[in-house]
């Protein structure tokens, strides 16, 4: 596979979210975006496979699908996965590892499928096998059909090498910039988080406005392919790497608040080494004495504490009540977004929801964004 090849590239986020990404994909100018269950499939080659890496917020991984073709029995698997052109993809020198899975298929050990591939990469390229490697070949057999996907990232591409300090229960920063997304967010607004914890939403929405790529702190698991260009790789990230002509004027700021003093001083750590220090505010007071910042309204995005176990919700409800009386005396003209698993706990608030999005997976828990238009 050279670098101006063409095939799928099938990019990961959490499901429920798939539209949100399609549309993020879309703008960003990928060719063909389909969504589909837990992804898009785009097309393209391996520069498209760095750019989704380096700058889709939403992506939680990349997958290059690189070979497919149908297996009936394991010895079928072995001599089919030999004729994949390894050495164009992997790297003699480092290590691998193989994840197999089956579905409806006459292969049904996704253990012993995943066993021959990796003994075909290794007799035919010579790399060794590690189940500690970055590099993960995957191999998923549906209907006796096998694709072979190379995970182009390594670690989730949530983890952006800007948050040191994580509050308990944080929402990862591939979701928080599509629920942001979802509420209409683009980046010429401001943005107001009243239960901020470690600063996601507000550390993501002044990165949107002055148009950082989310992966500029990182490394990639591709970096360490065959396939990689590096002069082009190095141009891309130096492209796009910084900071860019975003669409924020100076003068819009991003504000959190928070009643833990510990998550203030966790969400201002954050953002310093995120780079977004100079437009980010974290006050440290309680949702009853949020007052909305000078200047135009935009959005207030939360997302409260909901109670893992039946029971622990009631508490929370004149939680929710005292958020949603502040937001209705003082923040007219403002478009909220709250993050909960209970529809009660949202209309515990009084706000005027619109009909709420897809539920999504967040750490186990279903959760669904619910959206307001303007408030009166």
């Amino acid at each position: 596979m050279t670098t101006d090849q063409d095939f799928e590239i099938f990019v990961v986020t959490a499901p429920g979210l798939e539209a949100a990404l399609c549309a993020e994909l879309q703008a960003a100018g990928f060719r063909d975006p389909t969504p589909g269950l837990g992804g898009v499939t785009i097309r393209g080659g391996w520069p498209e496979v760095w750019r989704a890496n380096l700058t889709i917020r939403g992506a939680v991984r990349v997958l290059a699908r690189v070979a497919a073709f149908r297996a009936l029995h394991l010895a079928q698997l072995d001599k089919r996965a030999r004729k994949v052109a390894w050495s164009e993809l992997l790297r003699p020198d480092v290590p691998f590892r193989v994840e197999a899975s089956c579905k409806a298929s006459r292969i049904y050990h996704a253990g012993a499928a995943a066993q021959r591939i990796e003994r075909a990469i290794r007799e035919e390229l010579g790399a060794p096998v590690s189940k500690e490697a970055e590099i993960c070949i995957k191999a998923r057999i549906d209907d006796d059909l096998c694709t072979i996907s190379v995970d182009t990232s390594g670690e989730s591409l949530h983890k952006r090498n800007h948050k040191d300090a994580v509050h308990k229960a944080p929402m990862r920063e591939t979701m928080a910039s599509l629920f942001l997304r979802q509420c209409g967010y683009d980046g010429t607004e401001p943005v107001v988080d009243p239960m901020c914890g470690s600063g996601t939403f507000v550390i993501e929405a002044a990165e949107i406005a002055i148009g950082l790529q989310p992966g500029r702190s990182r490394s990639f698991a591709f970096e360490q392919l065959a396939s990689l260009d590096p002069a082009a790789w190095q141009e891309l990230r130096g492209a796009g790497g910084g900071a860019t002509a975003g669409p924020a004027s100076p003068a819009i700021r991003f504000h959190g608040s928070d009643r833990d003093a510990g998550a203030i001083a966790m969400s201002r750590a954050n953002a310093a080494r995120a780079g977004v220090a100079d437009l980010t505010e974290f006050r440290h007071h309680a949702v009853s004495d949020l007052t909305p910042p000078d200047g135009p309204p935009g959005l207030v995005i939360v997302n409260p504490p909901y109670g893992g176990r039946i029971g622990e919700k009631k508490p929370l409800h004149p939680l929710y009540q005292a958020l949603g009386q502040t937001l209705l005396a003082r923040f007219s003209g403002w478009r909220v977004g709250i993050v909960t698993t209970d529809a009660a706990l949202a209309q515990s608030t009084g706000l005027p929801f619109e009909t709420p999005a897809a539920p999504v997976l967040n750490g186990g828990l279903r959760v669904t964004l619910h959206r307001t238009g303007p408030l009166p």
